[in-house]
Parts: C-alpha cells; sequence; structure tokens
C-alpha cells in the first residue's frame, strides 16, 4: 500500500499545500489575534538571510539605518489627503493609554511617510543636507481583512526606505536605482525568482505617490505576487510637511522625495515559487543551511566522520549543520530536511564509510549519488551554483511559458485564469482596467514595447502585464 505524501500535492489544493508547508516545514504559526503571525526559528532564518543581502544592498545604494516610532499621532496622517485616504481602512487606532483616553488618537505605524517627514522637515535645512537617505527595519501594522501567513498579515516585517532630494530627477533616479539595483539584483540573483520589472498604473499607485515602480512574481499556480515597489512621492509629502531646504541661489525650495519597501511577503513568494510537492527548494544562495551532514546510524566512527565533515565545510566557508541526532530514525530527518529545502543532504553511514564514500542528495534538482569524501569541500560550491541557476531558470520557463499575447479584454481574463496576459495598454486603458478588477483581474504593471521600465503611464508602444494576485 503507497504511503500518503506528506504534503496536499500542489495540483490538488494549492492553498492547502502552501498552509500545510508552512506548517511541516516549521516556518511560522497563527499568532493569537487573527491576522497575525509567529514566524519560527527556520522561517526566521530565512528572513534574516534575506535582510542580510537587502540590507548590504541599501547600503552600497548609499542609504544609512535609522528607526522612528511605532506610534504616530494621527493628526500626522490627516496632513496628506490622498495617502490618508488610501489607508483609512486598514489603520489600527490607539485611544486609551495608561488607563485614560489619549487627548489625540495614536495610529499603529501603517507605513512611515508622515512620521519620517516631521523630522526630515527639521533635519534638512540646505542643499548641503541632501540627498537624505534613510532606511528602516520595522514591523507595521495594515488591518487585514483575509489574512494568509507570509502574504497578508495584520503584522508584518519589513524595510521601508524613505529619501530627500534636491531636483525630481535626482529623486527619480534614485527611486530607478531602489528599483533595478537594490531590488531586482535581490530577487534574481539570491531569491532567484525571475521578476519582472515595470510601472504601476494610477489605479495601483501607491496612495501618495506620483509613480510607482513594482516589482512582479510568478508563482506556481500562475497568480503574481507584488514582490517589492520604490515610489516617487514628488512633494505631495514635503508641501504637507514644509520639508524644504535653502537652495544655492538662497531660495526656499521643497524637496523631492521617494519611499520604497519590501516584506516578509518575499518569505511567501519564496515558497510558492519554488516550493514542490515535498516541501520548500531554497535558492543555495539565500539558504540559511545550504549543506546538512546527516549520521545515518548510532556509529561512533559515523559520527566522528560526519563532524570531520561538517567543520571542514564550515571552514570552507559553508552554511553548514550537522545533524547526528541519532535517536531520530533516519528517513524522518530526511525527509523533515527536504520539507526545509536544504540544497544539499550529504549523508554518511557505515558502509560508506568503508568505501570512503558519503552520498550526495540534491534538493532542487532532485537525485542523489555516491561522491569521495575528499572530494565533497571542492564540490560544493560547484553543486551549490549550478543549482541556484536551475531555480532561476525554471522560474524563467514557467513565467515565459505561462504568459500569453492577448489582443481583447475577453482574451487577457481567460488567460489570467491560469497564467499571466500581455495586452496593449492602448487596447485597455483605464476603462478596461476596471472591467478586469470586477472579474478579479488586475493590472500588475506597465512595460515598455522592449521590456523595460516605461517612463509615463501613456508612453506609446505599452504593455500591460494582466493577471490574478495574492
Amino acid at each position: 500500500m503507497a504511503k500518503a505524501p506528506v504534503l496536499t500535492p500542489r495540483a490538488e489544493d494549492f492553498p492547502r499545500w502552501y498552509q500545510e508547508l508552512i506548517n511541516k516545514a516549521e516556518l511560522a504559526d497563527n499568532g493569537p489575534v487573527r491576522g497575525t503571525m509567529v514566524i519560527r526559528p527556520y522561517g526566521y532564518g530565512l528572513w534574516e538571510r534575506m535582510q542580510q543581502e537587502m540590507d548590504a544592498r541599501i547600503k552600497d545604494a548609499g542609504a544609512a539605518n535609522a528607526y522612528f516610532p511605532l506610534f504616530i499621532p494621527q493628526s500626522y496622517l490627516t496632513r496628506e489627503a490622498e495617502h490618508v485616504e488610501g489607508f483609512a481602512p486598514e489603520l489600527a487606532v490607539v485611544t486609551h493609554g495608561g488607563g485614560k483616553e489619549l487627548e489625540e488618537p495614536i495610529v499603529v505605524r501603517p507605513t512611515s511617510e508622515t512620521i519620517v517627514n516631521e523630522y526630515f522637515s527639521k533635519w534638512v535645512q540646505s542643499y548641503r543636507d541632501l540627498p537624505l537617505l534613510i532606511n528602516q527595519w520595522a514591523n507595521v501594522v495594515r488591518w487585514e481583512m483575509r489574512p494568509r501567513v507570509f502574504l497578508r498579515t495584520t503584522e508584518f516585517l519589513w524595510q521601508e526606505g524613505h529619501t530627500a532630494h534636491a531636483t525630481y530627477e535626482d529623486a527619480r533616479a534614485y527611486a530607478a536605482r531602489i528599483h533595478r539595483d537594490v531590488y531586482h539584483d535581490f530577487m534574481v540573483g539570491v531569491l532567484a525568482i525571475d521578476v519582472v520589472l515595470g510601472r504601476k498604473t494610477v489605479r495601483e499607485r501607491f496612495a501618495g505617490a506620483i509613480n510607482t515602480l513594482t516589482l512582479e512574481g510568478m508563482m506556481g499556480d500562475g497568480k503574481a505576487l507584488q514582490m517589492g515597489t520604490s515610489h516617487e512621492l514628488g512633494q505631495n509629502f514635503a508641501k504637507a510637511f514644509h520639508t524644504q531646504y535653502l537652495s544655492k541661489d538662497g531660495r526656499q525650495e521643497l524637496v523631492w522625495q521617494t519611499s520604497w519597501g519590501t516584506s516578509t511577503r518575499m518569505v511567501g513568494g519564496l515558497i510558492m515559487a519554488h516550493g514542490d510537492d515535498s516541501g520548500l527548494r531554497v535558492p543555495p544562495r539565500l539558504a540559511p543551511v545550504q549543506a546538512v551532514v546527516l549520521a545515518v546510524k548510532d556509529d561512533d566512527a559515523v559520527i566522528a566522520k560526519v563532524r570531520e565533515i561538517g567543520d571542514r565545510l564550515k571552514a570552507a566557508g559553508g552554511r553548514v549543520q550537522v545533524d547526528d541526532r541519532t535517536d531520530v530514525p533516519f528517513g524522518r530527518r530526511a525527509v523533515d530536511w527536504e520539507l526545509k529545502g536544504v540544497p544539499v543532504r550529504i549523508e554518511v553511514g557505515p558502509r560508506d564509510l568503508e568505501n570512503g564514500t558519503a552520498m550526495l542528495a540534491r534538493r532542487i534538482p532532485g537525485g542523489k549519488a555516491p561522491v569521495r569524501i575528499g572530494e565533497i569541500e571542492a564540490l560544493l560550491p560547484k553543486v551549490l551554483e549550478e543549482d541556484q541557476a536551475l531555480l532561476l531558470a525554471q522560474s524563467r520557463e514557467r513565467r515565459e511559458d505561462r504568459t500569453v499575447d492577448t489582443a481583447t479584454i475577453e482574451e487577457a481574463a481567460e488567460a489570467a485564469a491560469t497564467g499571466w496576459a500581455r495586452i496593449p495598454w492602448a487596447t485597455l486603458g483605464p476603462e478596461g482596467e476596471a472591467a478586469l478588477a470586477e472579474q478579479g483581474v488586475s493590472v500588475r504593471c506597465l512595460v515598455a514595447a522592449d521590456g523595460s521600465v516605461p517612463d509615463s503611464d501613456d508612453q506609446p508602444g505599452n504593455v500591460a502585464i494582466v493577471a490574478r494576485a495574492y
């Protein structure tokens, strides 16, 4: 009699597969308040690696980390009308503190443009203070009606960048730099997700922005996930908060601004883009554990060799864990590591030891083969890079195979049932976008005819990427 699968097959029930994987791979659990989550150590390890890779790129772009308060006076949010209107349905508001009703309600941070501008207006006095480039790693709260762990939660973790510039051109160039050199470089080079860079339509634009740049990834079920955004804020917040500077010409000028962010939603994207019916598949450049060395049996010589191999691989720079828990059946441990998506398992038993070999199991392409123990150090980096490239190639192939060129709104809606559609924006337009939205389909972004990011919404040749989305 065949064994029951560890997970519900993706093709049978993708949402159930997703939730089961999160539970069985020990990534997260539901929090006590609806829509919150507890991120377990292995899941947080994935987020920590994302933080490390992103933080390095953000700092290379010139931004420095800071921290702003969780609590924001409600009056701050009312200063920029479009912004408060966009976030009003999602706000969590504190009205009592210390057993007393507060004189002014306090909003729990949904995003920090308003409080950042309160301080930017104090810190920026002269053109010499610009550009001001700030990033913070924090939590935010947006009251979510349809929560799903990692994808949409009431509280989530993220980074949010906020910058002030002397000119529109400088701000625009910086938003594009973050979009391309930080986010795209990380998502393609580390997450191995072949995201599309594009421009949001007016309907989908961030509240208070004059332009939003986005990165859209195709998930295993063909739906789209917005992986990150970079916004040109123009002077909207500068006007509301009087964020201005003395120019070289001696005139008071309003600053031009950007904001940009990515969140723990990327963990959900990682799961849905690369996971299979056996669990996670973690890209080697991201993986907290790139290789696990397992003792097959409780044998002193085997355990000693496993630990020796682990020490050698760590000394060579690998992120390696030794699993010598021989009181737990080997098969169960192997399945657990497979669920967690560790790229490589190195399995050593008494017979392997006699032959001077170990069994090398590769999670991403699948399969296993014996290798000489003395060759593992040289072989591992090569295997990891091959598997990193394979995940990216599979992500690109899936997106290309499941994206269809369409000529009508009806064709676009039909294609979006199983994947993405491309349709000329001149054909679709805002009215067609609204008609698709009524069917649960959205324009994820606009791309130029050559695949680049358009300079404007109505640039000739713009193509709309249309999909159902998370």
